[in-house]
C-alpha cells in the first residue's frame, strides 16, 4: 500500500481508538506529518510535528541526550527512540502526552553522515508500553529514500497498533 493509503487507514484506526500521534522528523523534514494531515479528519488524531533537522534541536526541543548526540551522532537507534519518546511529551496537550510518538533520523544523501552510509535510517515508535527503533537500509536517490521512510514508518506504526489491540 502506498503512503497515502497507509495514512488514511492509520488516521481511521487512531480515530476509532481515540488515540493521538506526534511526529519528530529529521531526514524526512516534515513529509511524515504532511502525509498524515493530508487525510481528512486528521486533526482529531495528529498532535503536530517537530522538524528537528539540526542535531542540536534534537536535544533542545525533543530532549535527546546531548552526550549521546556528541558521542554517536544523530544517525543512531537510541536517538530515534529518544526522539519518539520526546515528541510525545513535547506535543502534550493539557499535560497529557500523545498516545504515540514516531520519529525519523538517518542519511538521505548525497553524502554519508556520522559515519553512516547513505540509506541508513532509524525510525522510532514510542507508546505507553515502550519504545522501539527499527534500522532500515534503503536504496535510491535522496527523494526515493525520504519517501520510502514515510511509507515504512506509517506501515510499522499501523502494525504496532494492531499488536496492542
Amino acid at each position: 500500500m502506498e503512503a497515502a493509503g497507509v495514512a488514511r487507514a492509520l488516521v481511521a484506526e487512531l480515530t476509532e481508538r481515540g488515540e493521538t500521534v506526534a511526529v519528530a522528523e529529521s531526514l524526512t523534514g516534515g513529509l511524515v506529518v504532511a502525509e498524515l494531515v493530508g487525510v481528512p479528519g486528521a486533526s482529531a488524531v495528529v498532535r503536530g510535528g517537530v522538524v528537528a533537522y539540526a542535531t542540536p534541536v534534537k536535544a533542545s526541543v525533543l530532549g535527546v541526550d546531548a552526550d549521546l548526540l556528541a558521542e554517536r551522532g544523530a544517525v543512531d537507534p537510541e536517538v530515534a527512540r529518544q526522539m519518539a519518546a520526546g515528541v510525545r511529551i513535547a506535543l502534550a496537550v493539557d499535560d497529557v502526552p500523545a498516545t504515540w510518538g514516531i520519529s525519523t533520523t538517518g542519511v538521505a544523501g548525497p553524502d554519508p553522515q556520522d559515519g553512516q552510509p547513505v540509506g541508513t535510517v532509524f525510525i522510532g515508535i514510542a507508546g505507553a508500553s515502550g519504545v522501539e527503533a527499527v534500522e532500515l537500509h534503503l536504496d535510491g536517490d535522496r527523494r526515493a529514500i525520504r519517501r520510502a521512510v514515510v511509507s515504512e514508518l506509517l506501515t510499522r506504526l499501523r502494525s504496532r497498533l494492531q499488536r496492542v489491540e
